[in-house]
């Protein structure tokens, strides 16, 4: 309190007096209670005295940053303007939350130390809704958050509460912040979303929890109805006219806005026309118009168990721009001819219109790929001819084959999940992905090659690091201990690469995948063309999905600019646009994570008692995390429940080891458990564990 309004008035001079009434002190008791914080700060050095006038110490170091949330006893801040991140304890927050930015007292250290700090102002709160469980007593309630990291709970008075019951999943606002240590913040419910468990509730908070939009502004649905759904001669007139070739789409069976289409036929030379068709969503959303900006906010579709939270509304999403079969749509394309070895002749990139004879699923594509029968057999066999030797090229190039698990759920009526199973990748899957990747690599391409020298165009790319060669070393030494050598000193990429051929099918591929994933750089937005080091390509964009992903709108508006002879635009606006697209992304990945992890505690519910086979994911000082072999569910076995001995963490080696037996538990190990708990409140899983089935 004292520090702060010194802080705030870092080259004013204070009388005790003065310091009295700034900070609204009446009573001997708030003037003795100043006096001795006044008298721990000169002690402190962080406060000086000149007669009777005090003034901050500018010796101090100030800092500015985001805070990230340890867990609810500390929080670290992280600054541009320190080497390390400054750790601050919850008394000393100042009730800053995750994300806020924050101006920090850098506290004198001893060497070697860590630093720590205190917040003496809060910059910018990131939000002030919070999600949690209402617990009622008779004229008030207090919410306490789901975000477990909070140090504080919100006190909601009668008249905010909103018709909220004891135990309801409530949206809270926060209207006042206290003036003193020790209490808490006072809110009122904005929304509630029902009894804490039950599906709709639980995915609605999770929704509110990472804010994302529950529908579209009337405003905004109605600018999209107004679009008209006619296509003029005059439009086809401008557009090269792709309707009299095969085209069709490939998507999941559920799928319901199809925005890219693949169109064939076979040139004279006895080459092969591939046409990558791409929604044209910036021939309807266009700029300042209010759809623009509210695909630019949200940035990104969000995809949670049960439901898509689209970038567009349905009109668009769904309709407009979806490429749905008998039906003439605008596209922006990629046209290539390539030979039956993937080998590439032309290019040509611009806006045309196209007709789609076909919407197949995955399943059915694979169907033909795997018997050679069924309308379009032909042409789809062709076509992933030709994908599998642009495949081989990438990983010939140095392109990294890592295959993600993606869970998948089967849901009944009620939103219950019924199992729980991996979504396999097939030759379907890999055929669009790789005409994807050729069409996002060959705008990144040629919008680079405009420029001469240095100076090139403003683009959109999608960039991605090399991993760290700290982290890859350490990942090195780790994978050693499961008989996989991976030189850090050596190709990289073909060392990753023979590390995935050799644990595919293992117990442990999934997590040494994952560990391995973690030591690179994390893909984002960027007009710098910094590269893709995981395709291995040294230009790369999204191109290919403007349907779900504002970047994609972004280098379709660059592209046809430049197309037009524009000259390069200005380059910050797009960082600018980048780098909020690149935490809208982080938010939905985190979104999509925590709707999977509700399901997967819903789902193990009812196996408590089951025992399963799982793998050492996780180790940390309060418990092993162990991935569970058959549905991919992670839970905790609580060191505190192992009680044939005192167990210590190992974190160098991710191990821990008892006290007095030695007896070691490894990161990978195989191991026996059996399903103790499962809390949605928390999201958690608690496991017991049976026995070690085999050790690294």
């Amino acid at each position: 309190m004292v520090l702060e309004l010194f802080s705030r008035n870092p080259d004013t001079e204070f009388t005790l007096r003065q310091i009295y009434r700034r900070l609204g002190v009446v009573d001997k008791k708030g003037r003795e209670l100043v006096s001795d914080m006044l008298a721990v700060l000169q002690r402190e050095s962080r406060i000086l005295v000149d007669e009777d006038r005090y003034t901050l110490n500018l010796k101090v170091e100030i800092i500015t940053g985001r805070v990230d949330m340890a867990n609810n006893k500390y929080a670290y801040i992280v600054s541009e303007q320190t080497e390390d991140d400054v750790r601050v304890f919850r008394e000393h927050l100042n009730y800053a939350m995750d994300g806020d930015l924050v101006k920090v007292e850098v506290l004198p250290t001893y060497e070697g130390g860590r630093a720590e700090g205190i917040v003496v102002e809060i910059l910018e709160r990131r939000r002030e809704e919070l999600v949690g469980i209402i617990q009622l007593s008779k004229n008030f309630g207090f919410v306490v958050p789901d975000f477990k990291k909070l140090y504080f709970d919100i006190f909601v008075g009668e008249r905010g509460l909103n018709g909220a019951n004891n135990g309801d999943k409530v949206l809270v606002k926060i209207t006042e912040w206290p003036d003193k240590p020790g209490k808490n913040p006072t809110g009122e419910v904005t929304r509630v979303f029902g009894p804490a468990g039950e599906h709709e509730a639980e995915i609605h908070s999770i929704m509110a929890e990472f804010g994302l939009p529950f529908e579209f502004p009337e405003t905004v649905e109605e600018e999209a109805n107004e679009i008209s759904d006619k296509i003029t001669q005059e439009e086809i007139n401008k557009r090269r006219d792709f309707r009299d070739v095969t085209t069709f789409t490939i998507d999941p069976a559920d799928a319901k806005d199809f925005d890219d289409a693949l169109s064939i036929q076979k040139l004279e030379n006895g080459n092969w026309e591939i046409g990558v068709h791409i929604a044209d969503v910036t021939h309807y959303v266009t700029p300042k118009t209010i759809l623009e900006k509210e695909a630019f906010h949200r940035a990104t579709s969000v995809y949670l168990v049960d439901r898509t939270v689209p970038m567009l509304p349905e009109r668009l999403s769904n309709g407009l721009c979806s490429l749905r079969p008998n039906e003439e749509k605008l596209t922006f394309s990629a046209v290539f001819e390539l030979d039956d070895n993937g080998k590439l002749y032309s290019e040509w990139f611009g806006r045309t219109v196209i007709y789609s004879d076909r919407r197949f699923a995955y399943e059915e594509a694979q169907e033909r790929i795997e018997t050679g029968e069924g309308d379009f057999a032909e042409e789809i066999n062709i076509l992933n001819g030709i994908a599998k030797k642009l495949k081989d090229k990438r990983f010939k190039n140095g392109a990294i084959s890592f295959e993600t698990t993606e869970v998948k759920f089967k849901l009944d009526d009620n939103g219950k999940p019924l199992y729980i199973y991996v979504k396999e990748r097939k030759d379907a899957h890999k055929l669009i992905e790789e005409f994807m990747l050729l069409a996002n690599k060959k705008v990144a391409e040629f919008v680079y090659n405009l420029g001469k020298g240095k100076k090139h165009p403003t683009m959109v790319y999608r960039t991605h690091g090399a991993p760290d060669p700290d982290k890859l070393s350490t990942f090195s030494i780790f994978a050693r201990k499961f008989g996989y050598k991976v030189d850090p000193d050596g190709n990289i990429s073909s060392e990753l690469n023979n590390l995935a051929e050799e644990t595919e099918g293992k117990p442990e591929q999934n997590v040494l995948q994952n560990l391995a994933i973690r030591t690179m750089a994390k893909a984002k937005y960027s007009t710098e063309p910094e590269g893709h080091f995981g395709l291995a390509f040294a230009h790369y964009s999204h191109f290919t999905s403007p349907i779900r992903r504002y970047p994609d709108m972004m280098a379709h508006r660059l592209l046809q600019h430049y197309l037009d002879g524009g000259p390069s635009t200005e380059k910050d606006e797009y960082e600018a646009k980048c780098q909020h697209s690149s935490e809208m992304e982080k938010r939905a990945a985190d979104a999509e994570r925590a709707s999977i992890k509700y399901k997967q505690v819903e789902f193990m519910k009812d196996t408590i008692g089951n025992q399963y086979k799982g793998i050492v994911s996780g180790v940390t000082e309060w418990g092993i995390f162990v991935e569970i072999e058959e549905n991919k569910c992670e839970g905790m076995v609580r060191l505190s429940s192992l009680n044939d001995d005192y167990y210590e963490l190992d974190a160098n080696n991710y191990r821990i080891i008892g006290r007095q037996s030695k007896r070691i538990i490894s990161f990978g190990d195989e191991v026996l458990v059996e399903v103790v708990s499962a809390n949605l409140n928390d999201r958690t899983i608690d496991l017991e564990l049976v026995e070690t089935l085999k050790t690294h």
